[in-house]
């Protein structure tokens, strides 16, 4: 086991789950005045043996046991009704503080950064939601209670049976330090096992996640043995870290169980002997019998909780890193707004890389005027996508400027930024809800008839028209009940609404049917009108017509023109188009 699989700090993330805990205000109280309550009811029907057998049994008195069998009766009523409430408000206190917890972890997601989601794997994410988040709400709705009233248990239970029988107390006690010891070695490992049982389990999900968004890939490609295979070994592994962590958290009660019974076999014996002898009344015995064996319970029920403390804290560090990731730089102080812009872009000397070790642009400068359309064309890994990404402030570069109408883009309000840029990718992402609802995404407070305009730019309005339920249609699964190229127009009609001066496009009819691509290009076209483009060409015959061409390779700009420039240069770009060409004729 290596050290960095070990929880970082338990106390530290111990109390701040108590944390939370702490901002219910009017429930807690009430729930620690019933857990005393509780632990006062559990007590005393135990004592009350004492006068039972030595006042009413002994002596003979059955005409007076109907006051003390309804003492017993009020206190073991009690018990149940505080035992009842207590869990209540238990459930309440624990789902409350989760769902607060739960709305805190989302929000902090939506701050993120991008590069943070390109780091982690999303079915990795989705496990602290689910997974790490029940592990948290079963210790905040039982086991936290629990120990408090263990505790507290073992400490009234010890000082009654000191006031009943010192000797008898000190037995009990003999093999406490051995009990204590095995603890101690048991949750050690354990607690290492429970946070890789964690980890392996966020892996796994992520590979699920993974392997479902790409199925027809991988059924394609014949891969279906090689991802059954790999499923096999993150599954086995989740298994034997589960294993271990069971196995050790299992060894527990049997080793509790030896303990009590082995004291339960020292104190009949001797309590016996005293009770012989007169030196411990029969009463007394019985009574601290009964509290020797519920001396145990609490025992047992902390070496359990100390093991579900142990796996839930493995899954509040993953959420609580999570909480403590680095957010999006906020803005500063001296950030303005620019609006209206014009949509003039210069890139000036711009160095940029994703990894302190490998620089992706190297000096980027290009100037685009406002209203004029730019192609990025090059190599895969050349640096387009890189441009589209540093535009919006996905990420920020590492020397040089980047300036819209000549203001640096770092010194401008990131809303006030993102607000004039819409991206329009070859991926759609359509959101769950009805298609209304997604082309309103790309400005909230539009109205129907915008709407409906905004989808008649796009083209999208006429096939919109021919479903039973039309703008209501309800999407599933990101739009998988639409075709490709109907999930792109409406695409186009959430960027169209959004009216941004900047539109950045990542060949949106790439993969796209000839009847659906003359569409989307119309529908473009329409969005494109007056507008600041760049377009990540991957099909050169579709920027022939733009203002200029950027040839991009190993992160700088080898050439620039119009097509016609280029081809007549016989570089870069014409080895490039010609490629493009078998026998003649070009590939669409």
């Amino acid at each position: 086991m290596t050290q960095k699989n070990k929880p970082q700090n338990s106390k530290k993330t111990m109390l701040r789950l108590f944390s939370y805990l702490s901002k219910e205000e009017k429930t807690l109280p009430l729930i620690v005045v019933l857990l005393i309550l509780n632990i006062v009811c559990t007590l005393a029907t135990s004592y009350l043996l004492r006068p039972l057998i030595n006042d009413y049994i002994l002596p003979k008195k059955f005409n007076e046991f109907p006051f003390i069998l309804t003492l017993l009766g009020s206190v073991y009523f009690l018990g149940v009704l505080v035992v009842f409430w207590q869990n209540r408000l238990l459930v309440h206190l624990g789902q409350n503080t989760i769902t607060k917890l739960r709305q805190e972890l989302f929000e902090k997601m939506e701050r993120l950064p991008i590069h943070f989601f390109d780091k982690h794997k999303h079915g990795d994410l989705m496990s602290r939601y689910t997974n790490d988040m029940d592990r948290i709400s079963e210790v905040l709705t039982d086991s936290l209670a629990d120990l408090f009233v263990s505790i507290l248990m073992l400490i009234s239970i010890f000082t009654i049976m000191l006031y009943i029988s010192p000797l008898l107390t000190l037995i009990v006690f003999i093999t406490i330090p051995l009990m204590f010891l095995a603890v101690q070695k048991i949750v050690k490992r354990s607690r290492l096992y429970f946070q890789n049982q964690q980890k392996s389990m966020g892996e796994l999900n992520g590979y699920i996640e993974e392997m479902i968004g790409g199925s027809s890939v991988i059924k394609v490609f014949n891969h279906e043995e090689k991802v059954k295979k790999d499923f096999r070994e993150l599954n086995n592994k989740l298994n034997d870290e589960s294993e271990k962590a069971q196995l050790y958290s299992g060894m527990m009660m049997p080793l509790m169980q030896n303990f009590n019974t082995l004291n339960y076999v020292f104190i009949t014996v001797i309590g016996a002997s005293l009770a012989i002898t007169q030196r411990l009344d029969v009463g007394g015995l019985a009574s601290f019998i009964q509290y020797s064996r519920q001396f145990g319970g609490p025992v047992n029920q902390l070496a359990t909780l100390y093991n579900n403390l142990q796996s839930a804290l493995a899954s509040a560090e993953r959420v609580f890193a999570l909480l403590d990731s680095e957010p999006e730089l906020k803005d500063g102080r001296n950030t303005i707004s620019i609006e209206p812009i014009k949509g003039t872009l210069d890139f000036e000397n711009v160095v940029f890389g994703y990894t302190p070790d490998k620089t992706i642009l190297k000096g980027i400068s290009f100037h685009v005027p406002a209203g004029n359309k730019i192609a990025l064309v090059g190599p895969t890994g050349a640096g387009k996508t890189t441009i589209f990404n540093l535009l919006p402030r996905f990420y920020d570069i590492n020397a040089g400027d980047i300036k819209i109408d000549n203001q640096s883009i770092y010194t401008v309000k990131r809303k006030e930024l993102r607000k004039n840029i819409t991206l329009v990718l070859q991926d759609t992402h359509l959101f769950s809800g009805t298609i209304k609802e997604n082309i309103r995404y790309g400005n909230p407070s539009a109205t129907d008839c915008e709407i409906i305009e905004a989808a008649k730019l796009a083209t999208a309005h006429s096939f919109i028209s021919t479903l039973p339920q039309g703008y209501n249609t309800q999407l599933e699964n990101d739009g998988s009940n639409l075709s490709q190229g109907q999930r792109q127009l409406l695409n186009i009609a959430r960027a169209t609404i959004a009216n941004p001066q900047i539109l950045l496009l990542d060949e949106a009819t790439s993969n796209i049917d000839s009847q659906s691509e003359r569409l989307i290009q119309k529908g473009l076209n329409r969005l494109m009108e007056g507008k600041t483009t760049l377009i990540i060409a991957h099909r050169l015959s579709t920027v022939r017509n733009v203002d200029k061409i950027l040839v991009i390779e190993n992160g700088q700009i080898v050439e620039e023109g119009n097509h016609e420039e280029l081809i007549a240069k016989k570089g870069v770009y014409e080895s490039l188009y010609k490629e493009q060409y078998f026998n003649g004729n070009p590939i669409i």
